[in-house]
């Protein structure tokens, strides 16, 4: 097996960090504000996910208190909806500008009336704030969130982040959590799909949950826990398609109104028949060794040293450690032979974490000296932000543009810099995934190593004629790896028929996969995708001006605008919860209240239909020539028995092993089910 595979087993051992829950300063002489229920409510259609999630707090204190409770950010999430409810009043929230709406929060609070309020802080977390949550009484508020399904390979992936990010000194310092919901925990899923569903999997707080079919491309799944629950680990959700579907193109529109513009998402599933890389390559291996990863270090050298073990006789093989400054632990680039594997494993097995993270050090030392004549993946691993040296995306931006190698980010856990990982990516045309330490390592390895192994798309660009699309996500992405989908956000005006054309390279071809969509006058089935689409204009414009092509200034009204226009809470904006009287003596317009209201009914008609709608857009005129790739057969990459073995040691070092030693492939005690059986790996 190539390394790619020991990589991401790595990416599970980031160790434990602070969990979602109710804070409370340091030193506070009040008892905590307890969470006494905790309901996650999901809907999956078509590859758009609406989590509900709805919390019950309890204030043990004899005097009325403001509850305040954190959660991470999801990636891609659009948060559009917070209520509150106190005895038999429910109020709804708003999307105010960030200032105005923490000071009319603010005056509510200190004037004993009910409020509540939603802020992001940067692209960490969200804050929720409640007051008041009487004395010796309760408050519970539901928020909900939005989200595009990222598939790979097939397979559709959620996570519900409750594991917080353990960066944060000062936060740590200054506040305490209380993370356990004293009583019941709930998971409802429904999953629904046009194309069939093979299986579905849970892990974290819901493993053992159980995955009911209740069609063709419908599931169900249900988790309960009377008490207890804590909210330290992030709940996972994979859903895989069945095998042999088509490379497709996937056109889902909204427009309620034929005199304005209406909002789409185009995806893209290539059938092409990418082959494996045959010929000999060299591997990077880019390795944060800060502080943070203290307690994972040695499950890490030893994950290193099996990877290094199982290249092949013509590859080569170079290994940087990177705390407050790079260590070349190989001392340049070695071809891999007994003497040089040795070498490795004698300066390997002297690593110790600690300090801080220079990201732009490692990176700058990883490509300093590599060879233009021969394949280069560079596999970075890390758990932390860049907070040392250079923290400039502009510096990362250039640097990474100044050379030909293919960079593989893996993230772990829920308080890394996804935005500053984008930018390094896109400008070296590489591929990076957000680990979730509570997801499968197998399912991981299984999912992501044949962007590696396999050639790609590169020179990527999209065309569409035909009909005029105006604030589209960038249509030239560069390299599309085996597995990935493009996925487009984008307006339109007028009607009708349109080309759509993917422009890409194989192996130093041109090919053009083209087919005809539909843009339509009317289509009112999906007006949540206007608050997708402005999401992803948003973080489009943050990486803009986070690399010196828009002023703070021009984002920040920019941010703002949409936020307040679709309702969206960001860096700008906040959801304000209060009264309807105070919203109208504030002038504040209940517009998310009327976007809540059409997105609510056209939930509401899906769910009645008898089937879900399949947007394929070229049945008629297929785009590509060959299916779509599966994780088994067909060149997806067999898994040996001596990488599943690794695998299974690796679980065993992390403390999480559920698989015999005997077989690596035996489910041992995995109530959830088999990964091997998921994801259908062959040995």
């Amino acid at each position: 097996m190539l390394p790619l595979g020991v990589g991401l087993a790595l990416a599970a051992f980031a160790g434990r960090a602070t969990a979602g829950g109710t804070l409370t300063p340091v030193g506070s002489i009040d008892q905590p504000i307890e969470i006494v229920e905790h309901h996650v409510d999901l809907v999956i259609q078509n590859g758009f996910a609406r989590t509900e999630v709805t919390q019950v707090f309890f204030n043990p204190n004899g005097h009325d208190l403001e509850a305040i409770y954190r959660v991470p950010v999801p990636e891609h999430a659009a948060l559009s909806e917070l209520h509150m409810t106190l005895g038999e009043q429910t109020l709804h929230g708003e999307v105010v500008p960030r200032d105005r709406a923490r000071e009319i929060y603010e005056e509510q609070r200190d004037a004993g009336s009910q409020a509540g309020l939603a802020e992001q802080q940067e692209t960490k977390v969200f804050d929720f704030h409640v007051t008041p949550v009487p004395a010796v009484g309760q408050a519970s508020f539901t928020y909900v969130y939005y989200e595009r399904i990222e598939f790979d390979t097939g397979v559709g992936t959620w996570v519900y982040a409750q594991e917080a990010g353990g960066n944060d000194e000062a936060a740590e310092a200054f506040w305490t959590r209380e993370e356990r919901v004293i009583g019941p925990f709930t998971f409802r899923a429904r999953i629904e799909s046009a194309f069939p569903i093979a299986d579905v999997r849970t892990l974290g707080l819901a493993a053992g949950a159980a995955a009911t079919r209740t069609g063709e491309g419908s599931f169900e799944v249900l988790h309960e826990s009377l008490e207890g629950t804590t909210l330290d680990t992030d709940l996972v959700l994979h859903y895989r398609l069945v095998d042999d579907l088509p490379g497709r193109v996937e056109l889902v529109p909204y427009r309620a109104d034929a005199n304005q513009p209406g909002t789409f998402q185009l995806t893209f599933t290539p059938g092409v028949d990418l082959q494996p890389l045959t010929s000999g390559q060299d591997f990077v291996f880019l390795v944060d060794t800060s502080g943070s990863m203290k307690g994972s270090i040695g499950s890490l050298v030893d994950g290193l040293l099996r990877a290094i073990r199982s290249l092949r006789p013509e590859d080569r093989f170079q290994v940087i450690g990177f705390s407050d400054r790079p260590t070349d632990l190989t001392r340049g680039m070695l071809p891999t032979t007994l003497a040089n594997v040795e070498l490795a494993t004698q300066r390997l097995e002297q690593l110790k974490a600690d300090k801080g993270t220079n990201l732009y050090a490692g990176l700058d030392a990883a490509l300093d000296a590599l060879d233009s004549d021969r394949a280069t993946s560079l596999i970075l691993i890390t758990d932390g932000v860049a907070n040392e040296g250079v923290v400039d995306p502009r510096r990362f931006e250039k640097l990474m543009a100044s050379t030909d190698v293919r960079l593989f980010g893996f993230l772990l856990g829920n308080s890394s810099n996804w935005p500053l990982m984008r930018t390094i990516t896109e400008a070296s045309g590489g591929f990076y995934a957000t680990v979730s330490n509570a997801d499968d390592v197998l399912g991981q390895v299984m999912l992501a190593r044949s962007k590696i192994t396999h050639e790609a798309l590169t020179d990527v660009r999209v065309v569409i004629d035909g009909v005029r699309t105006f604030d589209v996500s960038p249509t030239a992405a560069g390299k599309l790896y085996r597995g990935e989908q493009l996925v487009l956000f984008g307006r339109y005006s007028g009607s009708g028929e349109a080309r759509v054309e993917l422009h890409a390279r194989i192996t130093g071809r041109d090919e053009v996969y083209a087919t005809n969509v539909t843009f339509p006058d009317l289509d009112t089935d999906n007006p949540e995708l206007e608050r997708m689409w402005a999401l992803d204009r948003i973080q489009r414009i943050q990486l803009e001006e986070s690399l010196g092509r828009l002023t703070e200034k021009e984002s920040k009204r920019a941010v703002e605008s949409l936020g307040t226009g679709f309702s969206l809470v960001t860096d700008e904006t906040s959801m304000l919860v209060v009264d309807d009287a105070v919203f109208a003596a504030e002038g504040i317009d209940r517009s998310n209240q009327r976007r809540t209201a059409t997105e609510r009914r056209a939930q509401s008609a899906r769910a009645a239909a008898t089937s879900p709608k399949s947007y394929r857009a070229d049945s008629q005129r297929p785009a590509f020539p060959s299916n779509a790739p599966r994780l088994s057969g067909n060149g997806g990459g067999a898994f040996g028995p001596f990488s599943v073995a690794l695998v299974a040691l690796m679980l065993a070092a992390a403390g999480a092993s559920r698989w015999t030693a005997s077989d690596p492939r035996r489910r041992a005690e995995d109530p959830d089910g088999s990964p091997w059986d998921f994801y259908r790996g062959e040995s």
